[in-house]
């Protein structure tokens, strides 16, 4: 018996390798027992595509299955559509490192069949929610799967902003910037940003400092029920803004107040069989690879 029934198509715009990579899910899931839609936005590249053509929100009401073909930013954004809904995720990776993204170009059809044969594992992931206060008054919100990062937009100016933690004050400081993350987001900006690592099940977020003002600003891990808070100082002379997975943004200005606490919402992503977390890590970072001891 198949795992799914109803199976969601989505894949990255404007991509030669990313259509010829669908052409070949559809060619494989329509001789499957299973019913296959194809996401609206992504029909608009692939205009002899015969398939029944249906809305994100629709997809993630009807289908038990996503499969998006593209790379890890095409998946965050499928990830936060879809949040909070039932249907499961699936990665064919179009795209460059390719951390969410597990399956290969080259094994879209094995893989798929051992999929539908149930073969693989399921990992909740928690999202981040962004809301921007002014005056009391909430002006901007948003959700990102990877982390929400305050930074100077277009200038490259200093930030000053007061954080806390719980209500409870951390400090005052002067940086570029500061990115909150989850740890689906660990190898992403924050990384590059001197964070660490951090295993995708930890129920943790790490607030990692832009080019900081102070040396012995160091990374923090905190728990991911805490709620965080920066106040953005009036001395600054420009509006710092705010952005969830680098997609949707706020503009700030002195005085506002920016709270980031896990969202109520989970994704829910599948991993093919023998798929190790550590493994993606020596494959993506480089890491050496060879077995202790030999």
């Amino acid at each position: 018996m198949q795992s799914f029934k109803c199976i969601g198509l989505v894949g990255r715009l404007a991509s030669e390798s990313t259509q010829y990579s669908l052409n070949r899910l559809v060619s494989f899931l329509t001789k499957q027992s299973v019913e296959v839609l194809m996401d609206e936005e992504t029909s608009s590249a692939m205009p002899d595509c015969s398939l029944e053509i249906a809305a994100r929100s629709e997809l993630g009401a009807r289908c038990d299955l996503i499969v998006v073909v593209g790379g890890d930013g095409s998946i965050l954004s499928a990830a936060r559509s879809l949040a909070g809904s039932k249907v499961k995720i699936l990665g064919i990776n179009r795209g460059r490192l390719g951390f969410l993204a597990d399956i290969s170009p080259d094994a879209v059809e094995y893989r798929m069949g051992e999929i539908l044969d149930g073969q693989y594992f399921l990992e909740e992931r928690f999202l981040l929610e962004c809301q921007v206060f002014r005056d009391g008054q909430l002006i901007s919100q948003g959700v990102a799967m990877n982390d929400v990062v305050l930074h100077p937009g277009k200038f490259i100016r200093m930030i000053e902003f007061e954080l806390y933690v719980d209500d409870e004050f951390v400090c005052r400081q002067r940086s570029d910037g500061l990115i909150i993350s989850s740890p689906t987001g660990s190898t992403a900006y924050a990384l590059s940003g001197g964070g660490p690592i951090m295993h995708p099940n930890l129920n943790a977020v790490v607030m990692v400092p832009l080019y900081p003002h102070t040396l012995s600003s160091r990374p923090i891990v905190i728990s991911g029920e805490s709620k965080i808070r920066l106040a953005i100082s009036e001395a600054n002379n420009l509006n710092p803004h705010v952005t969830c997975d680098g997609q949707t943004h706020a503009v700030s200005q002195a005085g506002d107040e920016i709270e980031v606490m896990k969202c109520g919402r989970l994704a829910q992503l599948i991993h093919p069989k023998g798929h190790s977390f550590f493994e993606t890590c020596r494959s993506k970072l480089g890491w050496a690879s060879d077995t202790a001891g030999d």
